[in-house]
């Protein structure tokens, strides 16, 4: 059920961390912190503040942020917006040859950055997440963090474009 932004902008903090806090995977201290900053005038500017939040957030926070996203094409229970995503792909349908693809890739990236591989999987194919990962694997620890950062912000993006009427 899509909600309004006027309707958010009048919410309590509760309910507004209620229906917006798990747009960041694992992380409703985001849509809690970012109520301060209403009245909203779009949903761009509601992504803008919450992806300032972020990047104001202690070490900690962003860190803990990171590592709530999944591993992609993972067997382990995921949040709904994860599950409908990973599912969109066929990320939930792999074969056992798929399955160990992505369980080295994501393995060697972890090892590799500290954190899991984080792409908006939306409108992509498995080809498309393999080929994104491989290349992400050369990049510098600092620019896939600000990489991973990035979409992060596309995926909240696209989940609060999911639920909010402008």
């Amino acid at each position: 059920m899509r909600i309004t932004l006027s309707r958010l902008n009048e919410m309590d903090r509760a309910s507004f961390t209620g229906e917006l806090g798990t747009i960041f995977e694992h992380s409703p201290w985001v849509a809690e912190q970012v109520w301060e900053h209403k009245p909203f005038q779009s949903v761009e500017t509601l992504l803008n503040e919450m992806m300032s939040v972020v990047l104001d957030a202690s070490e900690d926070h962003i860190v803990g942020l990171l590592h709530a996203h999944p591993d992609l094409g993972t067997r382990i229970k995921l949040g709904h917006y994860s599950a409908e995503e990973q599912r969109s792909v066929g990320l939930d349908s792999l074969t056992p040859e798929e399955y160990e693809t992505f369980s080295v890739l994501n393995q060697t990236y972890v090892d590799r950055f500290g954190f899991p591989f984080i792409l908006a999987v939306r409108g992509k194919t498995k080809a498309d997440v393999l080929e994104a990962m491989t290349a992400r694997s050369g990049n510098t620890k600092t620019a896939e963090r600000q990489e991973a950062l990035e979409q992060i912000r596309r995926i909240a993006g696209m989940r609060l474009t999911d639920i909010i009427e402008d």
